[in-house]
């Protein structure tokens, strides 16, 4: 007889789903069978394939050692061994960690990188803590930021909380505030609700009605066939904070959550970012890629965090005639 009680980054998984990552070595048909028969149990009743688990919940398997030795063996060593386990902690309890992502670093692995990435560093620095079981549950990311973009990223510990976080950010009651610089004067607040469609193969996202640049053409000079990419509603509200020597140091609230959506909607109205040269903004003092910065994040539980302005954003704004007002700063 196997007894393991379920802790808190375990919560919230399914109990057939917890078993196969438990034991991968046994067929999820065997697993199955397992749980109808009566021979994994919580707290000593039967449960249904489906049940979720909670913390304190305690698992009985019914089986001799020995098979749980050969049912759970032979797991992979874990790829966040030997990375970097360096993060800036904003806040962290059981079940939520808050950390500053910064600029040029990805959120999570692509083609470019496979392993210095937040996401790999965030699991290295659990692991290291002894707060990690690959096998069980793996923290992941609510949110994500480009490569250059700075700031606040939440990460769910456990099930539950990532399950919650998911479930605030689809419904749009968590709260996100970025600061950035605009090209150009702007003045007060305003609303931004283009339409959006994104060009996988251009890593570009342009507003409904704007015409693609480079756009393939065919015979006669028409556009060659093909699916037209699906438009997607996105909502901006900003408000300007400073002027400077031709610049507008910006919040900007991000309602929905679109790839490059800030970015797409201040080019739209004349406004690019400072320094983002894909959407048609100008280099300045050294800086060609856009300086955005995730810098608060308010949960509906009534929780706020705030990551400082980096270093690089902040000589930038100097340079450019603009400070931090004194009630953000």
């Amino acid at each position: 007889m196997i007894t393991r009680t379920i802790t808190p980054s375990e919560s919230g998984k399914r109990l057939h789903r917890y078993l196969r990552q438990l034991m991968p070595n046994l067929p999820l048909g065997q697993i199955y069978k397992m749980i109808d028969q009566g021979k994994a149990k919580i707290n000593g009743k039967r449960k249904k394939q489906n049940y979720e688990l909670a913390a304190g919940d305690e698992l009985t398997l019914y089986m001799e050692e020995t098979q749980f030795k050969e049912a759970s063996a032979g797991r992979p060593k874990p790829k966040y061994v030997g990375v970097n386990a360096n993060i800036d902690v904003v806040f962290e309890d059981d079940e939520l960690l808050v950390v500053m992502k910064p600029a040029g670093v990805l959120t999570h692995p692509d083609r470019t990188d496979q392993k210095d990435t937040l996401i790999n560093r965030v699991h290295a620095y659990l692991y290291r803590k002894g707060a990690l079981d690959s096998a069980l549950f793996m923290p992941a990311t609510a949110n994500r930021l480009d490569r250059n973009t700075s700031g606040l990223v939440l990460v769910g510990k456990t099930a539950g909380m990532l399950h919650q976080l998911n479930q605030w950010i689809q419904k749009h009651e968590l709260e996100k505030y970025y600061l950035t610089i605009a090209e150009g004067r702007l003045a007060g607040e305003g609303t931004l609700t283009g339409s959006l469609i994104r060009d996988e193969r251009g890593n570009r996202t342009r507003v409904v009605g704007e015409r693609p640049a480079g756009a393939e053409t065919g015979a006669g000079g028409k556009r060659a066939a093909g699916p037209a990419p699906a438009e997607k509603s996105a909502v901006t509200h900003y408000r300007a904070l400073q002027y400077g020597k031709g610049y507008t140091l910006l919040e900007i609230e991000l309602v929905s959550g679109r790839t490059h959506q800030i970015r797409a909607h201040l080019q739209s109205i004349g406004h690019p970012l400072l320094g983002d040269v894909k959407y048609g903004g100008k280099p300045f003092a050294g800086v060609n890629h856009q300086l955005l910065h995730a810098w608060r994040i308010r949960l509906p539980d009534g929780r706020e965090f705030r990551a400082p302005v980096p270093e690089l954003m902040r000589r930038t704004m100097a340079k450019a005639g603009l400070t931090m007002p004194q009630d953000l700063a």
